[in-house]
């Protein structure tokens, strides 16, 4: 499950809103997740880091919570684009979304040395409010469930010079 995200949602975000420890390409201490489609769906890979443990062999529930949570607004971002006639990688500039709620529930323990997989589905519940469903996998193993409702980022949250 070496797979590459091609034309991931986070390539596009402007300068001033790539910055999020999870998905943020300009935040050097973060994971990088990448977001991406693959087909209907979403998809996020991201291999764990040696420091990334719960214990020995395990890793831990709060990088796979983040995991869920930045595949959530990244697939809510990929959506709405898709949805304004926009695809990663055309330069148009993507929507920005935050998290209204995280749900996750995990399903079998996360075994640590084996590149994550989320896999996404989203649902637009309101025209600046989506749902996305996400099934995280290591290897075929089902490890973890999550929901995520994303909207869209309000205008306040862009900082004053």
């Amino acid at each position: 499950m070496g797979e590459l995200v091609l034309n991931a949602i986070q390539d596009e975000y402007p300068d001033d809103f790539a910055w999020c420890y999870g998905c943020g390409r300009l935040n050097e201490a973060g994971h990088h997740f990448r977001t991406g489609w693959d087909g209907e769906k979403t998809v996020t890979i991201y291999t764990p880091k040696p420091e990334h443990l719960a214990l020995p062999g395990f890793v831990y529930g709060g990088l796979v919570a983040s995991l869920i949570d930045c595949h959530g607004t990244g697939s809510a971002a990929l959506f709405l684009h898709r949805k304004n006639g926009h695809e990663p990688g055309e330069g148009a500039e993507p929507p920005r979304f935050v998290t209204a709620s995280l749900n996750v529930n995990f399903m079998k323990p996360t075994p640590h040395g084996i590149p994550l997989k989320a896999v996404g589905i989203v649902e637009e519940i309101h025209p600046k409010k989506f749902k996305v469903t996400t099934e995280v996998y290591a290897d075929e193993t089902l490890c973890a469930k999550g929901e995520v409702v994303a909207v869209v980022m309000p205008s306040t949250f862009v900082q004053k010079g």
